[in-house]
């Protein structure tokens, strides 16, 4: 340890670039692993904090003792909670105002919600739980004062997380709780109180199907609105951003590989510049075994204590914006919990490390000592013919270019290393570009999911004929939306979009097999969907309704759908209206082509019509689209930053180990820009291959793996275009240039006789 300690102190600037490189990487590595890890378990974190309920059923109100009397008698119960929601309630609180609460009027028992605040509520005062994303958009905090219609001020007494939904704003709907005893207190005391939420926890959760077949409507005679169970919670939250966690996911997961290939290049590198002392230290007897535990031992000595920061430091960078992202799914940060992970992490770190120096080492140890002694594989006698043959009167530029290609290349392995890591960064960067330009044309274009129609008008279904007679106006008709579940999988969330008749000409998604529906008995199944119940065409799908009646139909074709995760239905209207005239749902609009929308727009208010444009996927989250783009863009840039320590790395150690070919340029008059000109050929034999490398591996690899994520329910087009590409050749250019840049001057600062005593 002792001499150890005095090597590394006896070359404290190549100690200092080490050091420097290898907290760069623990960063990257700290900063992907806070992220993989909290976004993983977030939603476990959470249910298990707030008390998930097993079963969430909304019914029509009713008095809780004729509820209660029916469900105390499903199998394999242990508690069942009761609330009523009332909605449309006008919200205010610090100048902002929503008419679109929900009030939660709690009853006694399990809350199935978590206080991340203050406390919960009592039945002595007016106050109020907010929900946690309610919270952060109108700042408020216990103690603080909230206006609800017809109830008057009420005090904040804590902020609640419950994982039943995403947070506001992502949902639309702000929301709160109040106690059931304020509520008898402030209208009077009822002993029988009407509910219309059950929230159910079971005895045995891997049941559930149990429980949910003993609860059908047709057998036990109670009719649901919704029923949702906590995998068709999971799904709703994915809506709002499920494929961009994933893809979050897989780009720490690429920023620990190119952490760990610079680490484990620059630990061989250095092994491999310290081959003499290897060769010296065989000849003074020194066995192969210690040679190879010497060199591990000075690695770790650097890498632990910068690694450690590293790791650190980007554990806490990453903490703020994770524990936000988390906030909009109503998710919860590990906090102490995510001490582990990074231990795990640090550790493969130095896995990385001493493999880097102990491979190399004990492969040098196979070779002969005069070998090892001779060291470097271009003298500087080859440096000087190759300057003369060039010739000293004309521009050798090109010369220079070419002979710092061949620095680069000469070392073999190194080369290779560094255009695997920039060929990976690449291709994680033009992913990256690709995902963004999706998640706007997923905001902002319909046609991304299949959708046709431009405009929706509320309305009734019999409109729907007054507006296709608006000029501009192609088609229109009513499109509506049914939650419902598998009748032999009720644990299987659906959603059924119906159309009076034809849904081509206003929603097509691409078929993956079979063909479009032609009858009313006739479906087409999300791919998502298909995949989950084993359907194919030609097979029977049988879905109940949270209303109870069961619908059996034939499946026609599969379809490739992103809304709903793929787990969607294409029905005709006439089979779902057994229960009533009408199911609800906007009027789908539309437009004849070339027709401007603006001028639709306005001839339909003239009509009496209100309209609205019609977004892309979940299109009241576009704020959070635009937000999770500009992450992702921003994730760009960190990788990035990890090609210039790739870049500078792999140029710094191609300087020091031709200090003296480079002395000898400058002691025979070769300017600092002919300096610069040879380590951008070494610069240039790193990028331009990596780029060829990255746009192959984007299309080959990442974008299969990617598109793969979503393959069960949509095709997402994920190829390379070609300003992304030009992009990322600009960048990795400027990264070049950076980097030849940094060196240059990093060689200009070292005397040419000091050079000059280097054996290359």
């Amino acid at each position: 340890m002792r001499r150890a300690l005095q090597r590394l102190l006896g070359r404290r600037r190549q100690v200092l670039v080490a050091a420097t490189l290898i907290a760069a990487a623990g960063l990257a590595v700290g900063v992907a692993g806070s992220v993989g890890y909290s976004l993983a378990t977030g939603y476990d974190r959470a249910a298990q904090r707030s008390d998930q309920p097993d079963i969430l059923a909304r019914f029509a109100p009713r008095r809780r003792s004729e509820l209660r009397a029916r469900l105390d008698r499903l199998p394999n119960v242990e508690r069942i909670s009761y609330r009523l929601e009332v909605n449309r309630i006008g919200l205010g609180a610090g100048g902002r105002f929503s008419r679109r609460g929900a009030v939660h009027v709690v009853h006694p028992g399990r809350r199935g919600y978590a206080i991340v605040a203050g406390r919960d509520v009592r039945g002595d005062g007016a106050e109020a739980l907010v929900e946690r994303g309610v919270a952060r958009e109108w700042d408020l905090q216990p103690g603080d004062r909230i206006s609800v219609r017809q109830l008057g001020e009420l005090r904040v007494a804590g902020i609640a997380l419950s994982v039943d939904n995403v947070a506001f704003p992502l949902a639309s709907v702000p929301r709160i709780y109040v106690s059931e005893a304020m509520i008898q207190r402030r209208f009077g005391a009822d002993p029988d109180p009407d509910v219309n939420i059950a929230l159910v926890w079971l005895a045995d959760p891997a049941r559930l199907d149990v429980t949910l077949a003993a609860a059908r409507p047709a057998a036990f005679g109670l009719r649901t609105e919704q029923l949702l169970t906590g995998r068709g919670v999971r799904q709703a939250i994915d809506q709002a951003a499920g494929i961009v966690i994933a893809l979050l996911a897989i780009l720490a997961l690429v920023a620990c590989v190119c952490a760990g290939a610079m680490l484990a290049a620059a630990a061989s590198a250095e092994v491999r510049r310290r081959a003499p002392v290897l060769g010296v230290q065989r000849a003074l007897g020194a066995t192969r075994r210690r040679t190879v535990g010497e060199q591990v031992l000075d690695a770790l000595l650097v890498a632990v204590p910068a690694a450690a920061a590293g790791v650190a430091i980007g554990a806490l960078a990453a903490a703020a914006p994770t524990a936000a992202l988390l906030g909009y799914l109503n998710e919860l940060a590990p906090g102490a919990a995510l001490l582990w992970p990074l231990v795990a992490a640090f550790a493969a770190l130095m896995a990385v490390v001493a493999a880097g120096a102990a491979w190399p080492a004990w492969r040098l140890g196979r070779r002969p000592i005069a070998a090892l002694l001779r060291g470097g594989d271009l003298t500087a006698r080859s440096c000087v013919r190759r300057g003369r043959r060039r010739g000293a009167g004309r521009d050798a530029r090109g010369g220079l270019l070419a002979l710092g290609a061949h620095f680069a290349l000469a070392r073999r392995a190194r080369w290779l290393s560094c255009v695997c890591v920039l060929a990976v960064a690449a291709a994680a960067v033009l992913l990256v570009l690709a995902v963004a330009d999706l998640l706007v044309s997923l905001r902002d274009d319909p046609g991304t999911l299949g959708r046709r129609y431009a405009l929706t008008v509320p309305g009734e279904a019999a409109d729907a004929a007054a507006v296709q007679r608006i000029p501009g106006v192609a088609a229109a008709a009513q499109r509506s939306t049914v939650d419902a579940a598998d009748s032999f999988s009720l644990t299987e969330p659906l959603r059924v979009i119906a159309y009076p008749g034809d849904h081509v000409p206003f929603e097509a998604p691409p078929l993956a097999s079979g063909r479009r529906l032609r009858t009313e008995r006739e479906v087409e199944v999300g791919a998502g969907l298909a995949d989950a119940l084993g359907l194919r065409p030609g097979g029977q799908l049988a879905i109940q309704a949270a209303s109870g009646r069961e619908l059996r139909f034939r499946v026609a074709g599969i379809v490739r759908a992103l809304e709903n995760d793929g787990r969607v239905v294409y029905a005709r209207t006439a089979p779902l209206l057994r229960d009533g005239p009408s199911l609800g749902g906007p009027i789908a609009v539309r437009l004849e082509p070339g027709a401007a929308r603006g001028a639709v727009v306005r001839r339909l208010a003239r009509a009496g019509f209100a309209s609205r444009a019609t977004g892309g996927a979940t299109a009241r989250n576009q704020a959070f689209l635009a937000v999770l783009a500009t992450v992702l863009r921003n994730v760009a840039l960190a990788i990035g930053l990890v090609c210039l320590a790739a870049v500078v790395q792999t140029l710094t150690l191609t300087a020091r180990d031709r200090r003296r070919s480079l002395a000898v340029l400058r002691a025979t008059g070769a300017t600092p820009r002919a300096l610069a000109a040879v380590l951008a050929g070494a610069a240039a034999a790193l990028v331009v291959p990596a780029l060829a490398a990255g746009v192959a591996l984007q299309r080959l690899v990442l974008a299969p793996v990617v598109a793969g994520l979503a393959a069960d329910y949509a095709t997402l087009p994920l190829g390379v275009s070609a300003g992304d590409a030009l992009a990322v050749g600009g960048g990795l250019t400027l990264v070049g240039v950076i980097a030849v840049l940094v060196v240059t001057r990093s060689a200009l600062g070292e005397p040419i006789a000091a050079g000059l005593e280097h054996e290359d």
